[in-house]
């Protein structure tokens, strides 16, 4: 059987930490009752993240991204820099949103929001190349804590695949 000629790599890019306001850099997972007080942010009281949100998108971000291109902190870009003398691009991303949100006591859905910047150095600072909101939905299999959380996941997982086709057409 032949063999497809394989992909022209992407370039190197670097994945900046994520920024996250207030409530998202704790813990805790968060749900908004939408049917109720849509803007007031709660608690579930036994369900945690293992690290804070932003960090937690940054990993699967990283990871998804890391498919198609090298994908490095800002320390390593440095040293590619001497190395090759190039200056990869730099992705930074603003966490807005990250909540289980219901629509009524048995419907929900994860819902992911962020700000994507992306940059590129130069010998007078950074240099704004592109930006992009993306807001993703996806269904909750249940209407508690582990339904949000794999929500959650389904979302954060798209919301990288927007990024991708994103990354790509912008130069």
């Amino acid at each position: 059987a032949p063999t497809a000629a394989p992909a022209v790599p992407l370039p190197p890019l670097v994945l900046a930490d994520i920024e996250g306001a207030g409530a998202l850099e704790g813990s805790a997972v968060l749900y908004r009752l939408g049917y109720a007080d849509d803007h007031q942010l709660r608690a579930y009281a036994l369900a945690r993240w293992s690290a804070p949100p932003p960090q937690l998108v940054r990993q699967r971000l990283r990871e998804q991204l890391g498919r198609d291109r090298p994908v490095l902190n800002l320390g390593e870009s440095a040293s590619l820099a001497r190395e090759g003398g190039t200056q990869p691009h730099i992705l930074r991303l603003e966490l807005e949103e990250f909540a289980h949100v219901f629509e009524s006591a048995e419907r929900s859905h994860g819902a992911l929001r962020l700000r994507a910047s992306l940059f590129t150095s130069t010998p007078g600072g950074e240099r704004l190349l592109g930006q992009r909101s993306i807001s993703v939905q996806r269904p909750a299999p249940t209407p508690d804590a582990p339904g949000g959380v794999r929500a959650l996941a389904a979302a954060t997982d798209a919301a990288a695949a927007d990024i991708s086709r994103w990354l790509q057409q912008v130069r």
